[in-house]
């Protein structure tokens, strides 16, 4: 029996193609569920759509493989508890910025322009109810500082 080439040549693609990339392609493609986030800051609030990543594959997952992050938006990673939060970059392709936050919903520390694909570990230097990843510079851009408030259904205020 003769296998056409195309299906070969398919073959071959799809074992060369890294399944997470694959998978982080379709994931893009698709409309993904978004909550509004309000910044509080010196110069006004400032509302962003954010994925919330509330389960712990949701949180592992993160920006993860994703080549792209629209301007006003941004992933929120719920811990459930407040904690020292340690993260990472790997396999994240976007410039971030990540804005550590208490229960009380006030920015404890802002960790700016993390290096893509890096396995440093960035600490939240201290206890942190939660993590805001928005692209690298937009805490820089909005006045952002630790100590303003985030307004979310996630908080206690």
């Amino acid at each position: 029996m003769r296998v056409p080439v195309c299906l070969v040549l398919a073959a071959l693609v799809l074992a060369i193609a890294p399944v997470e990339s694959i998978g982080a392609r379709a994931l893009e493609a698709t409309q993904v569920a978004t909550e509004k986030l309000t910044l509080e800051t010196k110069d006004g609030p400032r509302t962003l759509d954010v994925e919330v990543a509330r389960d712990p594959a949701a949180r592992e997952r993160g920006l993860m493989y994703r080549r792209h992050l629209p301007e006003n938006r941004g992933m929120l990673f719920d811990f459930d508890h407040e904690q020292t939060v340690l993260m990472w970059m790997k396999n994240t392709y976007i410039p971030l910025d990540m804005i550590f936050i208490g229960r009380n919903g006030k920015v404890t520390h802002i960790e700016a322009d993390t290096e893509p694909l890096s396995e440093a570990i960035i600490s939240s230097q201290g206890p942190a109810f939660a993590v805001l990843e928005v692209n690298a510079g937009v805490a820089k851009k909005l006045g952002l500082k630790a100590g303003d408030l985030v307004r979310h259904p996630l908080f206690a205020h």
